[in-house]
């Protein structure tokens, strides 16, 4: 390499991080003295105590009481923020999530129906489509997420055919909102080498037509490859994912985001990011075990080379099954529509029994903390013997062990659970997006009737979070935890009002107890001495009308201490 080369090569570099340094966000810092008086402090400590005023100094809480008390505290540097009666509450935060998924409309077409979006029809889609291609280079991808076949009028997935009409002089992928699906057309199929005589993958579906041809529809493991070159974007494109996304979570009050299921790749890029000072909130990593398992066995891994300030590397995640609204759901009976005619269909497994203990009982020897996908009752069944088996061999006082969804939990299981030493994270707000469904398609009145089973855990003494699964859905904690209280359908029906819970339960699923299941409730989620500062004020009170919970505004967002987010 000749001089003038080695000069280009360092000019690129230096450009690069020129651009990555204006890019990045200003960080706040917190004022050495703050306090906020007369509102309500739903501080979310062990007896849910509610207090009027709240003291900061500087990253974290000096001291929460009433409003005299902490007046006591103020001197002349003291920045005094009146509440006038609005609610404030700990930062939520995210349990489970794919940050910055929702930063895909920056790179990708948003496909999404009603209530997300407005596509209802297979040519809305399509034409979305068009209008992309026209404007995209040749051989570039074009990236779509969010459709729902059942949302559409059509009732059915998009066809390689279809996408083929759109354009053959581009790769073209499209993620299934439930993000265990996808749709490509024949020039994303040829990137992944997908043909008629290419074998289903252990653990995923081609989906093929009576002639053998692939129709362009790929389950669940078979979706890997093309998900990943459709999603594979730039440095400059990555990081406007991650300031939309950063602003769309501040404004709804999120100040710990979750990466749940990570690759290297993405890992190293938001080490980055967070050390450059370019993310306004915590982030939560949850490393994939597919995607890092030769680095763990090889002994290579180790989270601390990842931290950061703003970055905690957290659980390992492992997917055990798929989506109940995709039929890859595995369930212990079938379906309630059959699923293609067949009558006996239960789903399946994305990673076989024997492989799921295996995998389990490794990662829990070597002492790491797990987060496992589950929806169906049947690959419930499976995680939790694996775990059992995985703590007879290698027992632990306090394992934590995270079963992500638990959609259809049953009561057996639940108190398996207890046993076990296993966590559930619901994905409660399925009860609005997908309910009606999952009672007329997927499961029936009394299975769709205990989804989520917030009810039963309570009663077992089961502590939970709840969660979006963003970009699944929207970003929006209020929805989770309204969706615990009142469980009712976007079609106006409720599913299961036995497994309805109280606000204050609801609350914490967002807050305290979304902290302690990541090891992390001595540092954030409730409002306590000693604990970081992150806060949300809310423009009333959820306690106050809950069933308008939803509806109330964010109005401030701190993370450390610092204003990060200020309602316009």
């Amino acid at each position: 390499m000749n001089w003038k080369t080695i000069t280009l090569v360092a000019l690129a570099l230096l450009a690069g991080l020129y651009t990555l340094f204006q890019m990045a966000t200003r960080l706040p810092a917190p004022p050495a003295h703050q306090v906020f008086i007369n509102g309500e402090v739903l501080t979310m400590d062990a007896d849910n105590s509610v207090a009027e005023a709240v003291s900061v100094r500087g990253e974290r809480i000096e001291a929460v009481g009433s409003s005299a008390a902490i007046m006591a505290l103020v001197d002349e540097q003291t920045e005094v923020i009146d509440l006038r009666g609005r609610t404030l509450l700990p930062g939520f935060i995210d349990a489970h999530g794919h940050f910055p998924g929702s930063g895909l409309r920056a790179v990708a077409v948003d496909l999404s129906s009603p209530p997300v979006g407005g596509v209802t029809r297979m040519e809305e889609l399509l034409q979305r489509l068009r209008e992309v291609a026209e404007h995209t280079p040749e051989g570039e991808w074009i990236s779509g997420f969010g459709y729902d076949d059942t949302l559409l009028a059509e009732q059915r997935h998009p066809t390689r055919a279809e996408l083929d009409s759109v354009s053959t002089a581009h790769p073209i992928g499209l993620l299934h909102v439930s993000g265990h699906m996808v749709v490509a057309n024949s020039p994303a199929l040829a990137v992944a080498g997908i043909d008629a005589d290419t074998p289903d993958p252990e653990g995923g579906v081609i989906v093929r037509d009576p002639s053998g041809e692939p129709t362009g529809l790929l389950e669940e493991t078979a979706r890997l490859e093309i998900a990943a070159a459709m999603l594979d974007v730039g440095l400059m494109d990555m990081l406007r994912m991650v300031k939309l996304a950063s602003r769309e979570y501040l404004a709804q009050g999120v100040t710990t985001a979750q990466i749940g299921g990570a690759d290297p790749r993405t890992v190293t890029g938001m080490h980055w990011v967070t050390r450059l000072g370019m993310l306004p909130l915590r982030l939560e990593v949850f490393p994939m075990e597919s995607e890092f398992r030769e680095l763990m066995r090889s002994g290579e891994y180790d989270p601390a080379d990842y931290q950061t300030e703003r970055l905690d590397m957290g659980a390992v995640k492992i997917i055990a099954d798929g989506s109940i609204q995709g039929y890859t759901g595995y369930l212990r009976q079938p379906y309630h529509s059959p699923f293609h005619g067949d009558a006996e269909y239960r789903g399946y497994p994305a990673v076989l029994r024997e492989k799921l203990f295996e995998q389990i009982a490794w990662l829990h020897a070597a002492g790491y903390q797990m987060a496992v996908h589950g929806n169906g009752d049947a690959a419930i069944d499976d995680i939790l013997d694996a775990f059992a088996a995985a703590q007879r061999a290698h027992p632990v006082e306090d394992p934590r062990f995270i079963l992500i969804h638990s959609q259809m939990l049953r009561q057996d299981q639940v108190q398996r659970m207890v046993e076990l030493g296993v966590t559930p994270s619901f994905f409660a707000a399925h009860t609005w997006y997908w309910g009606d469904r999952h009672r007329d398609i997927f499961l029936g009145p009394e299975r769709a009737s205990r989804i989520s089973p917030a009810a039963w855990a309570k009663a077992a003494g089961l502590r939970f979070s709840s969660h979006m699964d963003t970009p699944v859905t929207p970003m929006l904690p209020l929805q989770a935890a309204w969706s615990l209280v009142f469980r009712e359908t976007y079609g106006g029906d409720v599913l299961g009002p036995e497994q309805r819970v109280d606000v204050m339960t609801a609350l914490r699923a967002v807050t305290i107890d979304a902290a302690w299941q990541i090891f992390q409730a001595d540092e954030r989620g409730s409002l306590e001495p000693g604990k970081l500062a992150d806060l949300v004020l809310l423009s009333g009170s959820p306690l106050e009308d809950p069933y308008r919970m939803r509806e109330l505004e964010v109005e401030g967002t701190w993370v450390g201490g610092a204003r990060v987010y200020r309602r316009p």
